[in-house]
């Protein structure tokens, strides 16, 4: 019998563990499987309705080490999560994505001699400056199996120095937790209540503290949304972050009076599954969203430098176009011009990738 501890340390860790779980479960004669939450990120939209609506398995452990500096918080999970390990023997730790807890929790495994996958390996951004990078570069150094999403990340883990047999390319998880509620998503009545009409606004994300952390930048966005919004309404859900410091700067009364531009609460993913799905046009600053408008073939623009995700430029319908305000005016006035067009999804981007992750798992046991 193997035993796994998947660790989850953020709302859209949850996402893309799921479908593991529910793998792992469909095996439960050969593998017995907890869930940690370490409470990285606490998110009040977490309710009982947030794992119900989405099939999502509660955690067998909260650690509730809450917010801090990044390396007051690392070092908090490191310590918990120490605890766990000491308590509850493990042939595996399962860390998804490239949050704190999943740099943390590898650390700590490593240094206990346990085994380390790693769910979304290979990814890179080439900029150091973001501290997911620096997860996803520490993370991927010490695993034991490296769970690879596309196949430039393969080829990114090759060129560190990552032995090959290391390294499995079974697809993107996310994409598992799209296909199983875009049909549960066609319930929400979130644009009706927006009164919006399909295909005829643009959705938005933006929370990046590059994008919404200094003033000029974010008045610059906002004067980029403001032409977009003659040419269709935008719905921007606000991010806490991004609304603190459009409080901070003063620009909370532009945002207002902004007339095509609808400002709302964050959604839940059902909601916001159905808001972007049904857009014209996505903006946004998110890696999730890259990737899941990349797998419904609607345009998307970045508003970054970089990306860790090339695969949704090279293959799929994303832009990067970074925060000039001039360039993204551009840009998306250049999307809604060109005809919407069905693009194939990247190479097993199928909804099977739980699946395959939990065969490697078994396979490198």
């Amino acid at each position: 019998m193997l035993r796994i501890i998947n660790v989850v340390g953020a709302r859209p860790n949850f996402m893309k563990i799921a479908p593991v779980i529910d793998e792992m479960r469909r095996r439960s004669a050969r593998i017995e499987s907890l869930l940690v939450h370490t409470g990285q990120h606490y998110d009040e939209s977490m309710s009982d309705s947030f794992f119900d609506d989405l099939r999502i398995p509660r955690p067998d452990m909260h650690l509730s080490v809450g917010s801090g500096s990044h390396s007051e918080q690392t070092a908090r999970v490191m310590i918990a999560f120490e605890k766990v390990l000491l308590e509850n023997s493990a042939d595996w730790v399962v860390v998804v994505g490239d949050v704190n807890s999943t740099m943390a929790a590898s650390i700590v495994a490593s240094k206990q001699l346990v085994k380390v996958a790693h769910i979304e390996a290979g990814l890179r951004s080439g900029d150091r400056t973001m501290p997911e990078e620096i997860n996803r570069l520490v993370t991927d150094a010490i695993a034991d199996l490296l769970l690879t999403p596309s196949r430039d990340a393969n080829e990114n883990l090759a060129r560190e120095g990552i032995p090959t047999e290391k390294i499995k390319f079974v697809g993107n998880v996310m994409i598992d937790t799209l296909h199983r509620n875009l049909e549960h998503a066609r319930i929400s009545r979130i644009l009706d209540k927006l009164g919006v009409s399909k295909g005829e606004y643009c959705a938005m994300t933006l929370h990046r503290p590059s994008n919404v952390d200094s003033r000029e930048t974010l008045s610059g966005i906002l004067d980029a949304l403001e032409s977009i919004s003659h040419r269709l309404p935008i719905v921007f859900p606000i991010h806490p972050r991004t609304r603190m410091r459009l409080e901070e700067f003063g620009l909370n009364e532009r945002i207002s009076n902004l007339k095509d531009l609808i400002s709302i609460e964050p959604l839940g993913y059902i909601d916001f599954l159905n808001l972007y799905s049904n857009s014209r046009l996505v903006l946004t600053d998110s890696g999730g969203v890259q990737e899941e408008t990349t797998a419904l073939s609607i345009p998307c623009l970045t508003l970054r430098n970089n990306t860790e995700r090339p695969i949704t430029v090279t293959e799929g319908t994303n832009r990067v176009v970074g925060n000039n305000p001039e360039v993204i005016t551009r840009e998306a006035f250049a999307a809604l011009e060109r005809p919407l067009t069905s693009k194939p999804s990247p190479e097993l981007w199928d909804g099977k990738a739980a699946s395959r992750i939990v065969d490697a798992i078994e396979a490198a046991s």
